[in-house]
């Protein structure tokens, strides 16, 4: 009789704070809002906890956009 095997899922795309993705980013909380508001901004969420948070998918493909403009 052969052991039942585990499928592994696929890694979760990770959250990154607000405030570690605009370090990464280089620009102010300010500048992000202001972003926001215009529609350029990166798509971030509000965790359960009331923390804002970029996808690390969402984050690295929006700098690859900054690095081509």
């Amino acid at each position: 009789m052969s052991t039942p095997t585990r499928r592994r899922r696929a890694p979760k795309d990770e959250l990154v704070p607000l405030p570690d993705a605009l370090e990464e980013i280089g620009i102010s909380r300010a500048t992000w809002y202001r972003w926001r508001d215009r529609g350029y901004a990166p798509e971030a969420r509000r965790t359960p906890s009331g923390r804002v948070c970029v996808r690390r998918s969402v984050l690295d493909a929006f700098k690859e956009e900054l690095e081509a403009a």
